[in-house]
């Protein structure tokens, strides 16, 4: 159990650094925004109030902290997706890691933030109630899917330096 955990906690935060990454290059090269975490540090906060759904986050009332604690939630979910990937797929993944697999699981990761962080802070399921809807799911999607490139890129280099 202890070689697992330590190896989630390697993947998960090289995959969500590797996330973060392709997210700040879209922003520079491209102007394309990226997920503004202290809004998620905002519903975070809010949740032990009993308050799920915001119509929308921002018009909430900010929570002490909030920034820090978005990005450690991040992260923190980074980490945990990566102990379900390592689940899922086994410990002998490690000594092969596969593109596929790590891409597919970071696509099916998609639905979390479709299923409860946007309806949570006023998008709606899937973002349906955002001015460009297609638009919000599509960079949702490929977010996700970098996580996967990152989850992969992170095993590679956990199997060789490991």
């Amino acid at each position: 159990m202890n070689g697992l955990l330590t190896d989630a906690l390697l993947l998960g935060l090289g995959a969500t650094a590797f996330m973060d990454i392709v997210a700040l290059l879209q922003k520079r090269l491209l102007g394309i925004p990226s997920l503004n975490y202290a809004m998620v540090g905002r519903w975070l906060g809010h949740l032990p109030k009993g308050r799920f759904i915001h119509r929308p986050i921002g018009e909430s009332a900010p929570i002490q902290a909030e920034m820090a604690l978005g990005w450690l939630a991040h992260y923190l979910i980074g980490i945990a997706f990566a102990i379900i990937f390592l689940v899922l797929v086994g410990p002998n993944w490690l000594a092969r890691p596969t593109l596929i697999a790590a891409l597919g699981f970071g696509v099916i990761t998609v639905i979390a933030p479709f299923l409860f962080l946007q309806p949570g802070m006023g998008a709606g399921v899937a973002a349906r109630k955002t001015p460009q809807p297609t638009t919000a799911r599509l960079r949702s999607l490929f977010a996700h899917a970098s996580f996967g490139v990152g989850l992969w890129l992170a095993g590679v280099l956990v199997m060789r330096v490991l």
